[in-house]
């Protein structure tokens, strides 16, 4: 046997037997939720072999709606009942403010700075503040809400100005997303993304690549976060593709910061009229240069393009495609605009809260298939009990909203899309939540809510709609954190004759 053999066993054997030190440790803890049968070294990690929201949903169907499974060497406590989800994010909600540091998080933001993965603690809270002050804020969501409608317009005038000649197949996926990343782009650095120079066109497409990989390889399901072994010999390359999308990251970030720069050159530095997300992070890095380093400056711009251009795109085109399977939905929904907006004029931001049916069908869309299935994962800081079971420190936690999504017990013909459900009060109590709960809630839900709202609201109004064939559009998942659709949406798409006037005028 040579060195390299011996070396290998070494290593295994170690590992092995810190892993059953941990288990035997673990185990002195009583009263434990149930758990399926697991297998040295990689624990339940065999069971993964799907959408991991799936695999635990029936898993949860023997074991119960509060479950212990072991990934690798840690302990993962799933939440799948919303008398659970209450307790975790109330009584326990300190306790579960923290994130567990998975490869992922630590390469797409710059080692865990970003608000979704960042340690809970005082630089989350002053992230939290700082994002919520400069982007989610009544204030500022006021003061966006023309970017909003103009980059709305501007997907509506795209779709007329390909289909004009009638009924024709759009490829819906490409419009959709670069709406939320317009957007985003506009907060962040005060421009379009169409509207920048050939070099920056080129390097953000490659951008939104980069979002769309990172995304595909996080989540909870990659063995070299629980097997330490694996990460030593970047099982899969999974560390290599990470740290190949962070230097892409960077370079992206990196140039819109120095473009920023220049602009911030000969006026006041002081926040003021025209100033972006980019120069309120500058100010505070130009006077707490070692707190607010350059790192965390690039993780939060990162942040809020990837939890705020994906999440969103991805419900838009979920919702199109239900709409498509289900007609007489979509010509409610035109009914409702019709009567509340008319065919004057496009529907605008201000319109939405007279359009509650179209929130209804939001809210339907999100409950089947929520944006991020298992929400973030939670980390306990230490010991607590979860629906009477011990729940140790350091294991992680995940509520499986998907599941609680279609639980027969918690919803009425769950499988069904039925956005009328929603017209009482069915977002009440913990079974509803989307966007999470508790202080690690996404507070980016006002702005999500304001641009699906606004864009399914005007795809509506404008154009008829019908699929592509008889046959019913797939509603098949793809991988990742998120959930997108497994096919991008095609769609026949034809200019509404009564809106032909408001259209031209675009």
């Amino acid at each position: 046997m040579d060195e390299t053999h011996l070396f290998f066993v070494f290593v295994l054997s170690l590992f092995s037997l810190t892993y059953l030190l941990k288990l035997i440790i673990h185990k002195k803890t009583r009263n434990l939720p149930p758990s399926p049968p697991s297998l040295p070294i990689i624990g339940h990690l065999h069971l993964i072999n799907g959408p991991v929201h799936r695999v635990l949903q029936h898993l949860a169907s023997k074991y119960g709606p509060i479950m212990s499974l072991w990934f690798g060497s840690r302990p993962v406590v799933v939440i799948t009942s919303p008398s659970a989800v209450h307790e975790c994010f109330t009584k326990n909600d300190i306790i579960l403010a923290n994130r567990p540091l998975l490869l992922s998080g630590k390469y797409d933001k710059y080692n865990h700075p970003g608000l979704g993965f960042a340690p809970y603690g005082h630089l989350w809270r002053d992230i939290r503040r700082i994002m919520t002050l400069e982007v989610f804020s009544t204030t500022r969501l006021k003061h966006y809400m023309g970017v909003r409608e103009h980059e709305v317009r501007s997907l509506v005038k795209g779709l007329f100005r390909d289909c004009v000649q009638g009924f024709s197949i759009v490829e819906m996926r490409s419009r959709i997303q670069g709406l939320p990343f317009n957007i985003i782009m506009n907060i962040i650095a005060g421009k379009r993304l169409y509207e920048t120079d050939l070099e920056v066109l080129k390097e953000a497409s490659l951008f939104k690549d980069v979002i769309k990989d990172i995304l595909e390889v996080s989540g909870v399901s990659n063995p070299a976060d629980f097997i330490p072994f694996l990460r030593w010999i970047d099982f899969q390359g999974l560390e290599k593709r990470l740290l190949r999308f962070q230097k892409q990251s960077d370079s992206f970030s990196k140039n819109l910061i120095e473009k920023c720069k220049c602009k911030r050159i000969g006026r006041a530095k002081e926040k003021g009229k025209g100033a972006t997300f980019i120069d309120a992070m500058l100010s505070l890095h130009e006077s707490e240069p070692e707190y607010y380093t350059n790192d965390i400056v690039k993780g939060i711009i990162l942040t809020l393009f990837r939890a705020g251009t994906d999440t969103t795109s991805v419900t838009i085109e979920w919702a199109m495609s239900l709409l498509l399977n289900h007609p007489d939905v979509l010509e409610k929904a035109r009914a409702h605009i019709y009567k509340y907006v008319g065919n004057e004029r496009l529907v605008q931001e201000n319109d939405l809260p007279n359009l509650p049916y179209i929130q209804c069908i939001i809210n339907e869309t999100l409950r089947l298939f929520p944006s991020v299935p298992l929400l973030l994962p939670h980390e306990a800081s230490k010991d607590c009990t979860i629906g009477g079971f011990n729940v140790a420190s350091g294991t992680m936690v995940l509520v499986n909203v998907w599941a609680i999504n279609r639980d027969k017990m918690v919803w009425d013909d769950p499988l069904s899309f039925k956005p009328e459900r929603f017209e009482k009060a069915a977002t009440e109590g913990y079974r509803f939540i989307p966007f999470g709960t508790g202080r690690r809630q996404c507070p980016g839900a006002g702005l999500a809510s304001r641009v699906i709202g606004l864009a399914l609201a005007s795809l509506v109004q404008c154009f008829e709609w019908e699929r592509v064939g008889e046959e019913l559009v797939r509603l098949t998942e793809g991988k990742g954190l998120t959930m997108p659709k497994d096919e991008p949406l095609k769609a026949m798409c034809k200019p509404r004759q009564i809106m032909s006037r408001v259209l031209m005028d675009l």
